[in-house]
């Protein structure tokens, strides 16, 4: 999806020969880089100290930001989420802020253009596969054949059927639900252009983070059952994951 007007990374050397969602993710990204880099200086300012500035800060929002990461990998997950906090945490702000990024006029959201969604989903897939493999070894096929082997023949293209259709899943739900609001959003906006409905705004700002959760919850979903191992204690499975990841 195309999006007309005036778009901030067109004014943007090498930027503005991108096509329109690759440069709003590029951009977006570089944002985010910037807002890290400082949060993370003021963070290393305070040192030892633990007590939180009494106004709001940018270093209390990268704090706030970063421990719900962790507590949303943490609660679905248990302890052996934190090994994939890089990825988790990665896959929370670049969904969450490119969605909140198509509220904010002069940004075309990546998120509501299929190609990123399905690259998204099509990395989420590989990488649980690719886990699943490095911490069972061949024994992973396991999971496509069923509790018995007398079922592996109905379970197999069952399960191979099941597992392509998750990245399908994944995208089509994330663009679709993206797009839409921002064409709903839009459509306001032409309407009311003095007047941008708040209710409207805040029904963004609700999308954004609900399709976050669904997606991320989603790929905790698919990389919990990859990894999972059955009969083992946590915490062994913990150390079978740390080693792999």
């Amino acid at each position: 999806m195309e999006h007309g007007g005036i778009l901030y990374f067109k004014f943007i050397p090498f930027l503005n020969k991108l096509p329109g969602q690759v440069g709003n993710a590029v951009l977006v990204s570089l944002v985010l880089l910037i807002l890290f880099f400082l949060g993370f200086r003021s963070i290393k300012k305070k040192g030892d100290d633990v007590i939180p500035d009494k106004k709001f800060t940018l270093a209390n929002f990268m704090e706030l930001l970063v421990e719900g990461c962790v507590k949303l990998i943490e609660d679905n997950m248990g302890k052996v989420g934190m090994s994939f906090l890089y990825i988790m945490g990665s896959l929370i702000i670049f969904i969450l802020f490119n969605n909140l990024s198509g509220l904010v006029p002069g940004f075309a959201p990546a998120t509501s253009n299929y190609n990123t969604t399905l690259a998204l989903a099509l990395t989420v897939f590989f990488l649980y596969q690719f886990y699943g493999f490095k911490v069972h070894g061949f024994k992973y096929l396991k999971h496509f054949t069923g509790p018995f082997l007398w079922l592996a023949p109905l379970m197999i293209p069952i399960e191979i059927i099941g597992h392509l259709a998750r990245p399908m899943s994944l995208s089509l739900r994330l663009f679709g639900n993206m797009m839409g609001d921002h064409l709903v959003l839009a459509i306001f906006f032409m309407l009311a252009p003095l007047v941008v409905p708040l209710p409207i705004m805040f029904l963004g700002i609700f999308v954004s983070v609900v399709q976050t959760l669904v997606f991320v919850l989603l790929t905790m979903a698919y990389f919990s059952g990859a990894i999972e191992h059955e009969g083992e204690e946590e915490e062994g499975a913990h150390e079978a994951v740390e080693v792999a990841a």
